[in-house]
């Protein structure tokens, strides 16, 4: 265990101890009843105590903020399978739910479409193609890479085929955390429950013809594979695609201290506009430094790599957890944050929020545009020396 990796574990371990005997050597911290005086009749109080008192009925215990996407059940149907992590297994995720989805060459996820989510997604590896459609009957074409994303609006119809004699499997997001991927509205399910007289004359076709539909929802169907030179691209004809090249496109790069991070928000790319993504590459010892999301929640799928994130909830509540291949990550907004590398190879991380615009606060730099004699004020008892520390980190 590195130098670094002690002192953020030390810290946290430290941070706990606080809370716990800060509790128990504070009764409370309120005056009487009417204490301080009425409207413009307000008066000064004895000095009260060095530090609040949380009472543990005014906050929430402090939630759990990890769950194994993939060590949840998959759903597993002829060409390949889905697991998911909503509300319902993970109790945090309020605000956005995920879907780690497989593809088999030749497999294709039926025409479908959400009724109370909007889709983002990020292909980690193989190639698919997708086809969307939006209210006004235009349709959308587009092949996909590893590193690409795409995004369709919540309610916009739309498949995903694998093209090439290679698997494909991606990571989805959802913008709300109620939503279950093996709940959509699917082609065959819907034409399956349909009363035939109806599909005839919807279709033009006699009621037999539909005797040899599928009974049930195929979800993923197995296939054919589709050589990718027949698989041909039928781009949007308008600058809000529903494709973006994230590990391609320069405006994506977003670098910082310690590791790389790559972003798609609604700016550079209009398309998107209840949602913003990409991933983060964070170096062995490295963190993605203390900050706080100002408008949006915060997931993450990690990809690669051993991670470990302290999340502050606020009201002298803390947790620290650590993450692997897998596992996903809820940051609920306006929490604070670090994520740390705690192992020896690069830590990669999907992350996804809930908004079309990214906005995020560090805590570093609060502290370097605040005076020297607020901050001296806030930290009682540290010394001047660490105080310019602070301000000069």
């Amino acid at each position: 265990m590195d130098q670094t990796r002690r002192l953020f574990l030390g810290s946290a371990a430290l941070g706990a101890s606080v809370m716990a005997t800060g509790a128990k050597a504070l009764e409370h911290d309120h005056g009487n009843p009417g204490d301080g005086g009425f409207g413009r009749q307000a008066v000064s109080l004895p000095p009260g105590a060095k530090v609040a008192y949380h009472d543990p009925q005014d906050v929430g215990a402090m939630p759990d903020f990890r769950f194994s996407l993939d060590g949840n059940r998959p759903k597993v149907t002829s060409g390949g399978w889905a697991k998911e992590a909503t509300v319902h297994q993970f109790p945090i995720s309020k605000g956005i739910a995920g879907v780690h989805m497989f593809l088999e060459p030749g497999a294709s996820r039926e025409l479908h479409w959400h009724a109370i989510a909007a889709e983002w997604a990020y292909v980690i590896d193989g190639r698919c193609q997708t086809v969307v459609l939006d209210p006004s009957g235009a349709s959308e074409i587009n092949n996909y890479e590893p590193g690409d994303l795409w995004y369709f609006p919540k309610g916009h119809g739309h498949s995903i085929q694998t093209i090439g004699d290679k698997p494909c499997h991606f990571i989805l997001s959802f913008d709300n955390g109620a939503f279950s991927e093996h709940g959509t509205f699917s082609i065959t399910d819907w034409i399956d429950v349909t009363p035939k007289d109806m599909l005839a004359l919807d279709f033009g076709l006699p009621k037999d013809a539909f005797d040899a539909f599928p009974k049930g929802e195929a979800y993923i169907q197995a296939g054919p594979v589709v050589p990718v030179s027949d698989a041909l691209d039928a781009p949007w004809p308008k600058e809000s695609t529903h494709k973006f090249r994230l590990l391609k496109d320069p405006r994506a790069v977003r670098e910082f201290e310690g590791g790389t991070f790559r972003l798609a928000t609604v700016d550079e790319w209009p398309i998107q506009k209840t949602m913003s993504g990409g991933v983060m590459t964070i170096k062995p010892g490295q963190m993605r430094k203390l900050h706080w999301n100002v408008n949006a929640n915060e997931w993450h799928y990690y990809l690669k790599g051993k991670g470990q994130v302290a999340l502050f909830g606020s009201g002298g509540r803390g947790k620290v957890a650590e993450f692997k291949p897998g596992d996903v990550a809820y940051i609920p907004m306006g929490f604070g944050h670090a994520i740390k590398n705690i192992g020896d190879e690069d830590l990669e991380i999907v992350q996804t929020w809930d908004n079309g615009k990214f906005e995020e606060i560090d805590l570093d730099t609060w502290i370097k545009s605040s005076p020297r004699y607020l901050l001296s004020n806030n930290f009682a008892g540290v010394p001047g020396d660490t105080i310019t520390k602070l301000k000069q980190a």
